[in-house]
């Protein structure tokens, strides 16, 4: 499972970089259960040897870098899921690096302002890789979001008061998530976020 840490906001790990390498640091840590993500790995590493710097804003393509964060409450036994306001579909707080290539740091920051919950912790390394394919409707048109995800912790009696991005917050139990939402890697990272809570809550014994 490797070890974990917990980082908060103001953490200088998680000062704004505008370096590369704080990428592919991110990357090359992240750690899943089998191999599955690999090859995504390789193709987001490689496409920062092609774009450098420039895969962190929102304006490159065929992709750019994002961070998402599945936030999971204090006793490790739901998540919160948004209804995003332009999707009408439940996900995982994230969004764009917009230059910002410390991609921990982003799920963080993400994670606070979607959600409005303050003292989140994000988690490190990131467990999950997923390249998927977007379309805002813009002159950019269609392209792919390299979203690094990372598990957030909610501290003890959080409160959601989710942004203008969303129009619900609704926190799901472990079992209940796989039919609240409509992606398969969704549920992969919340599998994968399961399994290294329930690793770290036991190795901390």
């Amino acid at each position: 499972m490797g070890e974990y840490r917990f980082l908060a906001v103001g953490d200088a790990e998680l000062a704004t970089s505008t370096d590369p390498e704080r990428s592919r640091r991110r990357l090359r840590e992240a750690v899943w259960d089998d191999r599955s993500r690999d090859p995504e790995r390789d193709r987001v590493l490689a496409m920062l040897d092609e774009h450098g710097a420039s895969l962190a804003t929102r304006s490159t393509a065929p992709g750019h870098l994002t961070g998402s964060a599945l936030v999971v409450d204090a006793d490790h036994e739901r998540v919160l899921l948004l209804l995003h306001t332009k999707l009408r579909r439940w996900l995982q707080p994230g969004g764009h690096a917009d230059g910002d290539h410390e991609l921990a740091g982003v799920a963080l920051k993400e994670a606070t302002e979607e959600t409005g919950i303050a003292g989140l912790e994000v988690m490190v390394p990131a467990v999950d890789l997923d390249v998927h394919a977007v379309d805002h409707g813009d002159e950019l048109g269609e392209h792919l979001h390299l979203d690094l995800r990372f598990v957030v912790v909610a501290p003890p009696g959080a409160l959601e008061a989710p942004n203008h991005e969303s129009l619900e917050a609704r926190w799901v139990t472990w079992d209940e998530l796989p039919g609240a939402v409509d992606e398969d890697g969704i549920v992969r990272l919340a599998s994968r976020a399961r399994d290294v809570l329930t690793h770290s809550a036991a190795s901390s014994r």
